[in-house]
């Protein structure tokens, strides 16, 4: 067992959607345990905040992680920065709101992941020491919900995607897994429940949870750590479902 603050010693990690939420806690989680990160983000105010309470582990790129140019460039830089890449955490995501952001819907949740896989893991593969790539999915993957028909239906190919590549890209010793939280305390709670957010709604759907709330960003950062650090060398092709228990 590593000790406290040393489990991604020497690792250099990108994290997308890091300005905030999930993948915020994530890079922050990361740096503490060692890892140089690089905070990439389209959000540059947010993403600069985040990298700025750890400057010393944490850069910020800004990255639309839809246009390969960019993904090319974040990768790039992780190279000639810190000479090496280990880590790889597809967070960045959006929900649907109107059909005409259908199509963003899918960019930015399942094209990202396919630009990231050809530009990302051959990176991986010429260095030759593996490396873990991990895709924040949903439980809406596989319990989909009326109402995200197919923010679901994208969050479906972010899983099933993730176990076609964890069976291409395992005999390189690269890993890759997905991360399925249930909903957390952002202003997303109507949107993701089909429920006006009061307290009595709130108080209703955490009733239906066996661990008796909603997930917290600091879960899913620690779900990343073990499955980005040596102790989760042996996990590919695995659904990490972080709901306290909801799904069952």
């Amino acid at each position: 067992m590593s000790a406290q603050g040393s489990r991604l010693q020497g690792k250099v990690a990108i994290v997308t959607g890091a300005g905030s939420g999930f993948g915020a806690a994530t890079a922050l989680r990361f740096g503490e345990e060692g890892a140089k990160v690089i905070v990439a983000d389209i959000n540059v105010e947010g993403g600069e905040k985040v990298a700025a309470q750890n400057p010393s582990s944490l850069i910020f790129q800004r990255t639309d992680v839809t246009q390969a140019e960019e993904w090319k460039t974040v990768v790039d830089l992780a190279f000639s920065k810190f000479g090496r890449l280990d880590v790889l955490v597809n967070n960045a995501g959006t929900t649907e709101v109107t059909e005409d952001e259908w199509e963003r819907v899918f960019k930015v949740n399942v094209k990202s992941i396919f630009l990231a896989g050809k530009i990302v893991l051959p990176r991986f593969i010429e260095q030759g020491q593996g490396g873990s790539m991990i895709n924040i999915s949903s439980t809406g993957a596989t319990r989909p919900r009326p109402g995200l028909v197919w923010y679901n239906a994208s969050k479906g190919a972010v899983t099933n995607a993730t176990k076609g590549l964890a069976s291409e890209y395992g005999p390189h010793n690269i890993r890759v897994n997905s991360v399925a939280p249930l909903l957390s305390g952002t202003g997303l709670f109507s949107m993701f429940t089909g429920m006006e957010d009061t307290p009595e709604n709130r108080a209703k759907f955490i009733g239906n949870v066996p661990l008796g709330r909603l997930t917290e960003s600091e879960d899913i950062a620690n779900m990343c750590l073990y499955l980005a650090s040596d102790e989760g060398k042996f996990i590919n092709g695995t659904e990490m479902v972080v709901d306290g228990g909801k799904c069952i």
